[in-house]
């Protein structure tokens, strides 16, 4: 790609990010269906009775198998297990995906040792790509036009309703069905999962679309076309490292060219925001981590300089770097108070922290709050892009080479692998990001 090509490309992604939000809407009888469920009568999750019984044996995936594999977690700290289930069945404006790939990533860790709240038994797996096999009944025939059978696609973990408050102004990342029913319940928006355990039919819930399993139901909004130049593999990341990057520069941030930015923790969503940052044209790019080997790659990703935080004051390196000031924006991507209070201190006066790290549910970070108050310091959480503006560019900056996602991916492995996965991510082995093989 020639330099003007090169600029003329970043420039038109920058300036789209930083548009009016555009208004969506979408059909009339999927907006009926999402107001009737987020009514008080709606069935709840944690009553496994309150499920339609959609898990009839009888019914096969058209020119397919009636059954599939998923990997269940069961309870914390308890190993995955290897299940049969019935083959899962799209609703209105949901899609059926073949499973090629899914990322492991440290939210599900959180699920699996019990550090968020979440129903169980579940299916954890969010980040994914797969080929479209099926359309739910009655999906609008938009969908069905941009989605057609065949056709392959990456989803996004944030999966918007596409009718709510938020998704109707273009915050998809705030959609209200996604908090109230998938992440609060383990469902979809009709209050019901999609998880059949085959024989006993015992419901099973779902982490966004319950990617670790061979067959994935995806409501339509959170997918976006992967073009046959993207690997299946490398490409699931885009679904949530760097889907979860982009929302935080683009949105929160609102990096600009020249902008000085430090990231705290560099794995595989913190070293998606060095490369989205050097995409926006961060002219300093500071990693902060505590392993030599993932700062060392941290400069493949774009990091200008690399601080290691166990042999030195990670605060006092980021403001020595930038000439006394501290930087532009700096981003906590662990989920720890130290670092929470480091990411505020390392703030230019008028700077932005912006929070991106889970962490056990309830804990707190402090703030110096007239540091805060006098020197106008940003404090701002982000949890992730907005899936149907946001997902199909970071496919083309993927496509383009200004984001490398074969240096993202540092694992691939089997199917049967995933447990091992995901032992090695808790244990700090994984640099980058793991990618499951599925299909």
């Amino acid at each position: 790609m020639g330099f003007n090509q090169y600029t003329k490309l970043l420039q038109s992604l920058i300036n789209t990010s930083r548009s009016r939000t555009t208004t969506y809407t979408c059909s009339s009888l999927y907006s009926n269906q999402l107001r009737r469920s987020v009514t008080p009568s709606s069935p709840s999750s944690s009553d496994p009775k309150s499920f339609s019984t959609i898990s009839s044996s009888s019914y096969h995936l058209n020119g397919g198998p009636s059954y599939m594999r998923g990997a269940v977690f069961w309870e914390p700290n308890k190993p995955m297990t290897f299940e049969d289930f019935e083959m899962p069945r799209p609703k209105v404006n949901e899609v059926l995906i073949k499973t090629k790939a899914c990322g492991v990533c440290h939210s599900d860790l959180h699920v699996m040792k019990g550090e968020l709240p979440f129903p169980s038994p579940c299916v954890v797996g969010h980040e994914i790509t797969g080929e479209v096999v099926e359309h739910g009944p009655l999906t609008d025939t938009k969908t069905i036009e941009r989605l057609p059978l065949g056709a392959r696609v990456v989803g996004a973990f944030i999966m918007p309703c596409g009718n709510c408050f938020f998704c109707t102004k273009g915050q998809d990342d705030l959609c209200e069905a996604f908090f109230a029913y998938n992440r609060a319940k383990g469902t979809l928006y009709d209050g019901e999962t999609r998880l059949f355990l085959r024989g006993s039919g015992k419901p099973v819930y779902m982490y966004s679309m319950g990617g670790l399993a061979e067959y994935s139901v995806v409501p339509a909004n959170a997918l976006a076309i992967l073009p046959h130049t993207l690997p299946y593999a490398e490409s699931a990341v885009i679904g949530c490292a760097v889907f979860t990057a982009y929302g935080a520069m683009a949105h929160a941030a609102q990096v600009r060219p020249g902008d000085a930015v430090a990231v705290i923790g560099v794995g595989g969503v913190g070293s998606s925001c060095l490369q989205i940052a050097r995409a926006f044209g961060a002219s300093e790019i500071i990693a902060v981590d505590i392993q030599d080997d993932k700062l060392e790659k941290a400069k493949i990703f774009g990091a200008t300089h690399v601080v290691n935080a166990k042999n030195e004051d990670a605060v006092s390196r980021i403001k020595e770097i930038t000439g006394g000031m501290g930087v532009d924006t700096c981003v906590e991507a662990l989920g720890n108070p130290k670092t929470f209070m480091q990411c505020v201190q390392s703030v230019r006066d008028g700077g932005k922290a912006v929070m991106i790290g889970l962490t056990l549910s309830g804990a707190k970070g402090e703030i110096d709050i007239n540091h805060l108050v006098r020197r106008q310091i940003k404090v701002m959480g982000s949890y992730g892009g907005r899936a149907r503006h946001d997902l199909p560019k970071l496919v083309k900056l993927a496509e383009s080479g200004i984001f490398n996602l074969d240096a993202a991916v540092s694992r691939k492995c089997k199917f049967e692998e995933a447990g091992k996965a995901y032992e090695d991510l808790n244990k700090g082995s994984i640099i980058g990001r793991a990618v499951v093989e599925i299909m």
